[in-house]
């Protein structure tokens, strides 16, 4: 419980009727009777504007700097809400920070499994992590936090407030391009997870694809890496390896979810955790959706809708080109890849060529993307339905354009979700002939 009563890391007037809570959010939305709130300044509206609205759905207290009921009234929310942060995580035993241009979510998922401990659902927002650090500090087990950026000094700024004791690069490649300037930009502003802060120790391990940018750093994977699985075999029903003499096994997973569990494996043997629970966990794990789901039936969808750039969009497409069956791919476009984003996504395109039997493009470079292009999502939807026949592997991936409006994102050729809806929709419906 986060109890405003007792005493805080940071200076504070606090109102008698101030009570503890289980929950921390900046979301007016979320306050509840369980759920405190802490408001924030916005890029169009502080979150005092919405002080009102979570004490009416009652929250049992909330950080700000107005003197209302149940107030922890402090100078700066925000402040305040990362002092309170960095004093829970110096109480986590250990912290495992996890970045990379793409698999950050897969990577956070299997380590934490791994090593049996907590870890963020979703979201990688500074706020987003203040509050699970908040909450998750003091229990007593690792805490898996994942540290994603898009502007240059961002990532010092997580490090800062997280301070990892292991820091871990997935991969690198192009992505926010826009403000990063390069993926030599993009590797040295990804690369300050590796560094402590002040120069302080960290363990630091990086992907299979991304140690051709920091040489000298141990890697994982498979092949020419540090700390490597053994016989790896992807098949449509999973992905099954070795990792020091511990057989692994993870249905419906790819060869990106068996580097995952590599990774996962290396931390849970360096904290003394039992290999072979480790790996039964590992069995078990369930990526949120959109993160290369695979729903089986009369034809398979493969769900991998949630964000795209092209080094993640290549490795879906691998593991397509592993099933039986008619590959369809279906690609959408990927945002904040700068001035080259014609020639990345006509990469992207020719590669789905060489991996898909049938390839579908949608938004302002369909052509680019797909042998069949389309301008808008209701116009690919309804191509796509007319053609789908039993026995078809279908990938959908695209970026998710998220602030955009419904129909921007039909216009743009983003926020696939809707097609894999759709295809769902058809596939248990009556069966084609």
């Amino acid at each position: 419980m986060l109890d405003p009563q007792a005493p805080l890391p940071f200076q504070a007037t606090v109102h008698p009727e101030a009570r503890a809570a289980r929950r921390l959010t900046w979301d007016s939305r979320e306050a509840s009777p369980d759920v405190a709130f802490v408001a924030l300044p916005g890029e169009r509206m502080h979150g005092n504007a919405f002080v009102e609205q979570a004490l009416a759905a009652g929250a049992p207290f909330v950080l700000t700097d107005l003197d209302v009921p149940r107030a922890v009234r402090v100078e700066d929310a925000r402040a305040a809400l990362f002092d309170w942060a960095r004093a829970e995580r110096a109480r986590a035993p250990l912290v495992v920070g996890v970045t990379g241009s793409a698999g950050k979510t897969t990577a956070k998922s299997y380590v934490a499994a791994a090593l049996d401990a907590l870890f963020m659902p979703v979201f990688n927002t500074m706020p987003a992590i203040a509050c699970f650090l908040i909450e998750s500090g003091g229990a007593g087990r690792p805490l898996v936090v994942e540290m994603g950026i898009d502007r240059v000094g961002e990532m010092a700024e997580l490090v800062d407030l997280v301070r990892p004791d292991v820091g871990v690069i997935t991969t690198i490649g192009p992505a926010h391009l826009e403000q990063l300037g390069s993926i030599e930009g993009i590797a040295r502003e990804k690369g300050v997870i590796l560094r402590g802060v002040d120069g302080g120790p960290v363990r630091a391990l990086v992907g299979a694809q991304a140690a051709a940018f920091y040489p000298g750093v141990d890697s994982y994977g498979f092949g020419d890496v540090t700390f490597a699985g053994e016989g790896l075999r992807v098949t449509p029903e999973g992905a099954s390896f070795s990792f020091a003499g511990v057989p692994v096994s993870l249905p419906l997973a790819s060869t990106v979810q068996a580097e995952a569990a590599v990774l996962g494996l290396v931390l849970a043997r360096e904290a003394g955790v039992d290999l072979a629970d480790a790996a039964s966990r590992l069995a078990g794990v369930s990526v949120p959706g959109g993160r290369y789901r695979v729903h089986r039936g009369r034809f398979t969808v493969i769900d991998d809708a949630y964000n795209a750039s092209p080094v993640a969009v290549r490795a879906a497409l691998d593991a397509l080109s592993g099933w039986e069956g008619r590959r369809i791919s279906v690609l959408g476009r990927m945002l904040e890849l700068g001035p080259t984003e014609q020639q990345l996504h006509a990469e992207v395109g020719a590669y789905a060529r060489d991996r898909a039997d049938l390839t579908f493009g949608v938004g302002a470079f369909a052509a680019e993307l797909g042998e069949r292009a389309f301008a808008t999502v209701p116009e690919l939807v309804g191509a796509l339905l007319a053609d789908i026949r039993d026995g078809d592997v279908v990938l959908v991936k695209a970026s998710r354009g998220i602030s955009w409006t419904p129909e921007r994102r039909a216009q743009e050729g983003v926020g696939l979700d809707v097609v894999v809806n759709a295809l769902l929709e058809a596939r248990d419906g009556p069966a084609s002939v």
